[in-house]
């Protein structure tokens, strides 16, 4: 198996290759069997809201973080030299021990989130995480996110797409691997965005009502990842079928065993 200083030069690499990087988010071990399985997959995300949600919790409040570093190890461990990239939220108080404690379980990148914190406290926080990559080793991918757009309150789209490339460029400054701006980025948004901050260095959500991933990646993007709309879209099949079961329906013949 590739140590995780490989696994983090592997990442870093297919967040500079031409070609867009698709990371499909999972939450748990049997849905990271289920992407793992497929020979397209070229690295696994973990979902911070997904991983909240299977422990009962709401996205972004107090799920310990012994529970989560818990469930991305596990996720890890199945990964192989697949590398493994952990959605951190706002760092749980102390960014750069609690990615010390990631790069422990095997997690080699991150998402870690700035929720619009005055910007000398943000970059703070991403030379913290460099650091910590630095000091065990491993080139940590850190995906810096900014929340210059789902936090923007009743500001224009003029002085989101602003903030979200002044502090890109000072989290890029300070060490981090790509800049994530979530939301619904249309073409000229994100053309926008992609020249100001760099070629490949911009990392989307795809979402409903966004660009394809094609699209994206014609458009100079990085990475493009889905959050938790993958885990939505494992429950909806799973009420929807309980909704047949209800009505005397039986288990459909295409139901592949992939647990």
């Amino acid at each position: 198996m590739s140590t995780p200083a490989e696994r983090a030069q592997t990442l870093s690499e297919l967040h500079a290759a031409p070609e867009i990087l698709r990371v499909v988010n999972v939450w748990d071990v049997v849905s990271a069997e289920a992407i793992l399985a497929l020979p397209e997959t070229r690295a696994i995300a973990t979902a911070g809201h997904s991983i909240a949600a299977t422990f009962g919790y709401e996205d972004g409040t107090d799920i310990p973080l012994e529970l989560v570093l818990d469930m991305v190890g596990r996720i890890v461990s199945v990964a192989g030299d697949i590398p493994v990239t952990a959605d951190l939220d706002a760092g749980f108080g102390d960014a750069g021990e609690t990615t010390r404690r990631a790069i422990g379980v095997g997690i080699v990148g991150a998402n870690v989130e700035d929720r619009l914190q005055p910007l000398a406290d943000s970059v703070a926080a991403v030379e913290a995480i460099v650091r910590a990559g630095e000091a065990e080793g491993v080139p940590f991918a850190l995906n810096a996110r900014t929340d210059a757009f789902v936090r923007a309150g009743d500001r224009s789209t003029e002085e989101s797409i602003a903030d979200a490339i002044e502090r890109g460029r000072a989290y890029l400054g300070a060490g981090a691997d790509l800049v994530f701006v979530p939301g619904v980025l249309d073409a000229d948004i994100t053309r926008r965005l992609v020249d100001g901050l760099g070629e490949r260095k911009l990392s989307v959500i795809g979402l409903p009502g966004a660009l394809t991933a094609s699209e994206y990646e014609d458009l100079g993007v990085a990475r493009i990842s889905y959050g938790p709309t993958t885990q939505r879209v494992a429950l909806t099949a799973l009420q929807d079928v309980a909704q047949q079961l209800y009505a005397n329906g039986v288990i459909p013949p295409s139901t592949r065993p992939l647990n």
